[in-house]
């Protein structure tokens, strides 16, 4: 063999060695990271530990966040991870590790996110970097913790449930573990969709184009087994929602998404014909779907018939002589109602009383089918009327409205008018938007995004929701509602002609009202037996929503108190060990929300005599309230606790504010030269929450007598100046969980 022959045939078996593949068996398998939105909670999840990767600017979109370090599950995972330092403002890759409630969350401000503090809650979390151990592989799919079945429309299931979330990178294309597989986790119950390439059912071809047409041919479309039904008033997902009630009255004139369920098109298109022809269809072909009937005394029945019936549209209008139906067969909303419009705003008007409060107000308007023409005309004249009643301006009550239906729209933010004049004809212009009542969809969203610096939320001032709701809503709101309640928002419902009990099988959430709003005293709620009766109770309303000592919502255990330090500068306690006493005093106060719509401190140091270091309100933010604490000079004298204990009252409970809880901190290392007992048992009569601090000498059965019941949860007893310190996220942690022990109602 030549030698050229035998280089190349050494050549070419260095290049098969080269080329050989190695065993895909042995390949790594790759991450793949989920990805998030800025608004996912902890909560949501339903494992241990995972990891995903945040989109950039989630500090902007102020999603809330609660603690410092560990986190409630209630927490935006990017913020809270912005926060931790575990990524940046630019996004990033976030490993959640999932652990125990927490007895209290601190809140503070830390890379451009400001932390809420919050009481106990069942769940926690922590974030670290995104990089995970060697050998460690989390899973490439979230599972999501399920909800309870709900039903979806065909067009709104993304909403309702999760599926795989997008991954950053494609999986490998070698064998991957099983833990690693994307498996879709939906989280109700629901069928799923399909999609059928059959064309869906022609319900009216003339006018399709309107809503409440596309709603019933999707309604059709599910009675033939082609999706789910869909969530709409009036099919059998909720019975009987909106059937006709039987009566020989005259008839609502708009087209009504009342009806029976599984309605034919036929009888679809007669709900838009004139009056006298659909009176007598409707009660011929719906003798079993009675409509309740309203006492209404002014009006007599047409037909001579006995008995009382609701009072419609037309029986608040003028003659309808002279008035066609016009283009009936087109089904456009803005020629359904026959009538003369006499309902301006000059009909509503009255010389009413005006309110001035300081509060950020959002009207939940209803803006679905079920409340027809008229009536959404109706809710507009009332509202006009209480932004002129309210007495909207920089200086008071700031106003925004969003509308309901399918989905939430802000018609106008906080911040876009600032005087009572310039909100009529923005009212007055509101176009109907249409669909369902999905009133926990817009508590949501309220909660997320209506109340923020960019809309012209002032911090200053209580958060107030007033939801109107035609009958019911169409989803749940006890879950929104807690959220938004949580977050400080007074939530106010205004229910008119809600479900009387042969209708309230028919509700999605039974008891929706007290579910959702701040207190089931009845101030929070406002149920009105007609649409005609509504504007009756403008005065009602704009009275509760400025009656801010009422607005317990905004309420929490670190911004809703009066706290008395009564300080013992006798003698015995010397210079330094009182700098001690200012530092734990310091130490308590820097926790709670300072300024006068919030917590106010006051401080008594005490001997034989009394003085005032300074009361409620005089340090309306927290800074100053510091530094006025580290200003306090020592005394030096005796002992009269019980003297202290009276002056306080006195001079600071005296001057509390009724909305405010009334807390003593009393803090001494001796006994006292005078009796304890009376002047204890005379603050305890007034409300005061009492708790004693002992040191060293201190009597401990004086630190019982001053100490509210059970003396366990309020006395305490150091042996040493310098273990004060112990006691502060004790003290921190009662006053907590006796706020939030307080019944609702």
């Amino acid at each position: 063999m030549s030698r050229p022959t035998i280089a190349a045939v050494f050549v070419a078996f260095l290049l098969t060695s080269s080329g050989a593949k190695p065993d895909s068996k042995n390949k790594k398998p790759k991450q793949v990271v989920p990805a998030i939105e800025c608004d996912m909670r902890a909560g949501k999840i339903n494992l241990p530990e995972f990891i995903v990767k945040c989109p950039a600017n989630c500090s902007e979109t102020k999603e809330k966040v609660y603690g410092t370090g560990v986190f409630a599950s209630i927490s935006s995972i990017c913020n809270a991870a912005i926060h931790s330092g575990a990524i940046t403002n630019s996004g990033g890759k976030v490993i959640v590790m999932k652990m125990a409630g927490q007895a209290i969350y601190k809140g503070s401000f830390a890379n451009g996110v400001r932390s809420l503090s919050l009481p106990n809650r069942r769940e926690s979390f922590s974030v670290s970097v995104g990089k995970p151990k060697k050998g460690v592989i989390y899973p490439s799919t979230l599972v999501f913790v399920p909800l309870k079945p709900t039903a979806v429309t065909k067009g709104d299931h993304k909403d309702r449930f999760y599926t795989t979330v997008s991954p950053m990178t494609e999986p490998s294309t070698t064998a991957a573990p099983p833990t690693t597989s994307h498996v879709t986790t939906p989280i109700t119950t629901a069928p799923p969709i399909t999609t059928s390439a059959t064309p869906r059912t022609t319900v009216h071809e003339a006018g399709s184009s309107h809503p409440y047409f596309s709603s019933v041919a999707r309604q059709s479309q599910s009675a033939q087994g082609k999706g789910p039904t869909p969530a709409f008033r009036g099919s059998s997902v909720y019975a009987n929602r909106f059937s006709p009630r039987t009566y020989t009255g005259v008839h609502r004139p708009e087209t009504m998404i009342r009806r029976q369920p599984h309605v034919s098109s036929a009888s679809v298109f007669s709900r838009i014909q004139p009056q006298s022809e659909r009176k007598q269809h409707t009660v011929q072909s719906n003798p079993t779907f009675a409509r309740r009937d309203w006492a209404h005394p002014a009006y007599a029945r047409p037909d001579g018939s006995s008995g009382t019936r609701r009072p419609t549209d037309s029986s608040h209008s003028v003659s309808n002589t002279g008035n066609k139906w016009s283009r009936m067969s087109t089904g456009d909303p803005a020629v359904l109602d026959p009538r003369p419009d006499n309902t301006g705003n000059e009909h509503w008007l009255h010389n009413f009383e005006q309110y001035h409060c300081k509060v950020d107000i959002a009207f939940l308007m209803d803006g679905s089918w079920s409340i027809g023409k008229r009536r959404f005309k109706i809710q507009k004249d009332f509202l006009v009327e209480v932004s002129q009643v309210i007495n909207v301006g920089v200086a008071g009550a700031m106003m925004g409205i969003i509308q309901y239906g399918d989905d939430p729209v802000t018609e106008f933010s906080l911040k876009q008018f600032s005087s009572s004049k310039d909100l009529k004809p923005a009212i007055s212009k509101i176009v109907q938007k249409g669909g369902l009542s999905n009133v926990g969809k817009a508590l949501s969203y309220i909660n997320k995004h209506f109340f923020s610096d960019a809309n012209g939320n002032r911090g200053g001032a209580p958060n107030v929701a007033v939801v109107l709701v035609d009958g019911w809503p169409t989803d749940k709101v006890e879950e929104a509602s807690r959220l938004a309640r949580e977050s400080g928002i007074n939530i106010f419902f205004v229910t008119i002609e809600g479900p009387d009990e042969n209708e309230k099988q028919n509700v999605v959430e039974t008891n929706f009202v007290e579910k959702a709003v701040c207190r089931t005293n009845g101030f929070f709620s406002l149920p009105i037996t007609s649409w005609f009766a509504l504007r009756k109770e403008v005065q009602s309303l704009v009275k509760r929503v400025c009656d801010t000592d009422r607005l317990v919502c905004s309420k929490t255990c670190l911004n809703a108190n009066d706290i008395a330090f009564v300080i013992d500068g006798s003698s015995s306690v010397g210079t330094g060990n009182f700098r001690t006493v200012l530092q734990f005093v310091a130490n308590v106060t820097q926790e709670f929300e300072i300024s006068d719509t919030d917590t106010r401190v006051g401080i008594v140091q005490y001997t034989y005599e009394q003085r005032l270091e300074f009361a409620f309100g005089q340090h309306n933010n927290k800074a100053d309230l510091l530094n006025a604490i580290k200003r306090i000079n020592y005394w030096s004298g005796g002992t009269s606790t019980g003297a202290a204990i009276t002056y306080a009252a006195d001079q600071l409970f005296s001057k509390s504010k009724p909305n405010k809880r009334k807390i003593m901190i009393v803090i001494t290392d001796g006994r006292s030269y005078d009796d304890v007992r009376a002047p204890a048992l005379a603050v305890h009569r007034k409300g005061v929450i009492a708790y004693s601090i002992g040191i060293a000498w201190a009597a401990q059965d004086e630190l019982k007598y001053i100490a509210t019941d059970p003396d366990r949860e309020h006395s305490f007893f150091v042996d040493e100046f310098d273990n004060l310190y112990k006691y502060v996220t004790k003290i921190i942690h009662n006053i907590c969980n006796e706020f939030n022990s307080q019944p609702r109602n």
